[in-house]
């Protein structure tokens, strides 16, 4: 690590521990005072110095923001007792819902309901409560009905930067995203 930048690194580890949800690199120089120069090559410094095999932690972009997170390699062991805190537990049915919006966003209930073959309503409320989805607009056909997508919690959850990483459907699972003839 660079001798000239060691303090800086230090303060950047202090906010990205203190906020403890994702930021980018202009809010990190807003709240740290420092040019976004600065911030990235104190990041650089930060990443190098959690990439060694010793350290348990990591930098890990989420959302578009930067988190400070445990390694997969440990979260694995962790998660049980962990992530339940930020996770929380959902049930079955409102984790379909959640994968059916993840995978066929922008999506309306109707559109929901007709994938799953059950009313969506409360499924639908449990996600908006928890901040997994979102409402992201009306689909411009008659009645107008929401739209939903996810949103950054559920990316930070799940430990994504953007629902482009999502794991790939395979040709079973896209059938059950089928609808009317319609690839979601």
């Amino acid at each position: 690590m660079t001798e000239n930048i060691e303090k800086e690194t230090a303060l950047i580890e202090a906010i990205l521990y203190m906020e403890g949800d994702p930021l980018d690199e202009g809010a990190i120089a807003r709240i740290s005072g420092l040019s976004k120069e600065t911030v990235k090559s104190a990041l650089d410094n930060l990443s190098e110095r959690y990439n060694d095999v010793d350290c348990a932690l990591e930098l890990t972009r989420i959302g578009g923001g930067i988190v400070i997170s445990v390694k997969r390699e440990y979260w694995d062991n962790l998660k049980e007792r962990y992530g339940k805190k930020s996770e929380g537990k959902i049930s079955r049915a409102a984790m379909e819902t959640l994968a059916i919006v993840a995978y066929s966003q922008p999506i309306t209930r109707p559109e929901i309901e007709k994938i799953r073959g059950v009313p969506a309503d409360n499924m639908i409320r449990l996600l908006l409560e928890k901040s997994l989805v979102r409402e992201v607009g009306k689909k411009d056909i008659p009645g107008r009905p929401v739209m939903y997508g996810t949103t950054k919690e559920f990316l930070k959850i799940y430990r994504l930067n953007s629902i482009a990483e999502l794991p790939k459907l395979g040709e079973s699972d896209i059938e059950k995203f089928e609808l009317e003839g319609e690839k979601y």
